[in-house]
Parts: C-alpha cells; sequence; structure tokens
C-alpha cells in the first residue's frame, strides 16, 4: 500500500553513521525530514547532503531532525561524509541510514523503476512528532532539492497546528493565513480577536502575527 498523508510513517531498525537507531524512537517528540539519495560519491547528492548540514541550526531552530538515506554500506558513508565536509565546507552530523539490502527503501516506496532498479529517488518526507507523515515530495535522480521550498513548507505545516489556519500560495512567515471554511465567522470572530478580511465568504485572510 502506499504512503499516504495522515499515515503512521513505518517503523524500522537500521545502522546509521551515528549507530543503530529505531525510527520512531529516534524521531522522539521531534518533527523528522527524512530524505533518500541514490547513492554515495556522486555530486547532486554530495550538495545535499552539504545543504543539510549549513542548515543545522534552521532545522534545529523549527524542532526538525535530518535523517538521510543512501542505498550504501555506513563504511561508504562515512568516507563520503569526509568529501562532503571538504567540498562543501561544512561538518556534517545528522545519521545517514546504511540501507545496502534497499529494505527501507522499499518500505517507503523509494525505488522507482523508471530511474533505478537498486538506487533510492530523492525522495522527502516530513514527519511529526506523533510520526504522521505530513508532506511527502518526490525529485528525479538528476534534479537536487530546493531547501528553501523544504524549509518553507516545515514552516507552514507548524503555523497551521499552531494557530489552526490555512496558508496560501507562496506564503511566507509574517504573511497573511486562511481561516480554513470548517470555522464558521462566529467561531473565527472568537478565535481572532484582532480580526480578519473576508474577500468571499469562502475566502478569509487573518493576520496571526498580531495574535
Amino acid at each position: 500500500m502506499p504512503l499516504l498523508l495522515g499515515d503512521t510513517v513505518p517503523d524500522f531498525t537500521a545502522e546509521t553513521t551515528n549507530g543503530p537507531i529505531s525510527f520512531h524512537d529516534w524521531i522522539g517528540d521531534e518533527w523528522a525530514f527524512f530524505f533518500s539519495h541514490p547513492a554515495d560519491f556522486t555530486p547532486v547528492c554530495t550538495t545535499e547532503m552539504g545543504r543539510t548540514a549549513q542548515l543545522a541550526e534552521n532545522f534545529s531552530q523549527r524542532g526538525v531532525k535530518p535523517i538521510g538515506l543512501s542505498t550504501d554500506h555506513v563504511s561508504e558513508h562515512l568516507k563520503w561524509i569526509e568529501d562532503v565536509n571538504d567540498t562543501q565546507s561544512t561538518t556534517l552530523r545528522f545519521p545517514i541510514v546504511a540501507d545496502p539490502e534497499c529494505e527501507v527503501a522499499k518500505l517507503y516506496e523509494m525505488i522507482h523503476a523508471g530511474e533505478s532498479q537498486t538506487a533510492a529517488v530523492r525522495s522527502v518526507f516530513i514527519i511529526d512528532p506523533n510520526k504522521k507523515l505530513r508532506l511527502t515530495m518526490t525529485y528525479p535522480m538528476s534534479v537536487g532539492r530546493n531547501f528553501d521550498e523544504i524549509l518553507r513548507v516545515i514552516d507552514a505545516l507548524q503555523t497551521g497546528d499552531a494557530n489552526g489556519v490555512a496558508t496560501p500560495a507562496d506564503w511566507r512567515p509574517g504573511d497573511l493565513a486562511i481561516i480554513p471554511p470548517s470555522v464558521s465567522n462566529s467561531e473565527a470572530t472568537a478565535k481572532f480577536p484582532q480580526g480578519f478580511d473576508e474577500i468571499r465568504p469562502y475566502l478569509r485572510t487573518v493576520d496571526i502575527s498580531s495574535k
């Protein structure tokens, strides 16, 4: 069965560059950014691993723990990290899952036959503290991920959870949010005493920064 938004993500145990983990226990009470790569010592993957390491503080501020995966062994991962640190001018500290038998990659449907029979495509899974899948994106092997977008959707998800709102196209922190249609005007008035704008009965915007 495909992994769908709102599903509890599959648990697994695996060796990583930071030692063995049980995935659900490793996530704990935080969010997780779980992302896969086709192989170690490949150019696009190296830049993505480096960018994740460079953004360590950005993820930490949001309570998000990054964890990578590649269908190689821990020994190869550790050698590759040296290259990542050297070529990307960073220090990579987050774990990388070793998945040489593709067990986790198959569990999370990271193997796409049209791309490769053995290498994982560039999958992204944003997982909340309840171990629920909140967002998934899949990039082809030849295209690096947009990390600005990854951080943006994490901000949008966490803002929605905290305030009971939705977010419009291209939303960024500080922009107006949207009151979901399931919230009546009387409920919205009580929930958002700062007021809101009713553009249409189904389209109401609110400034949550002034809440």
